[in-house]
């Protein structure tokens, strides 16, 4: 069985935002991305980069592992 962490970082990415309330567009404007970019990320249309995976942890104050971990 092969592990979906493409789901689980989709979810997990969801989770924090919410806790910390903020919406799409508010954590977009924090990392420097469109919107459109943000949402595509939740959904897993698609992947960000590393930078862009460096940016969350940094503006989400938290570890890599909080994305990929169940």
């Amino acid at each position: 069985m092969q592990f979906d962490y493409k789901a689980v970082f989709k979810t997990n990415l969801k989770t924090i935002r919410e806790e910390r309330g903020l919406s799409q567009k508010d954590l977009s404007s924090k990392l420097g991305v469109p919107v459109s970019t943000y949402a595509n990320w939740e959904q897993g249309r698609r992947e960000p980069s590393i930078c862009d995976i460096f940016k969350l942890i940094e503006v989400l104050e938290i570890d890599a592992n909080e994305l990929f971990l169940i």
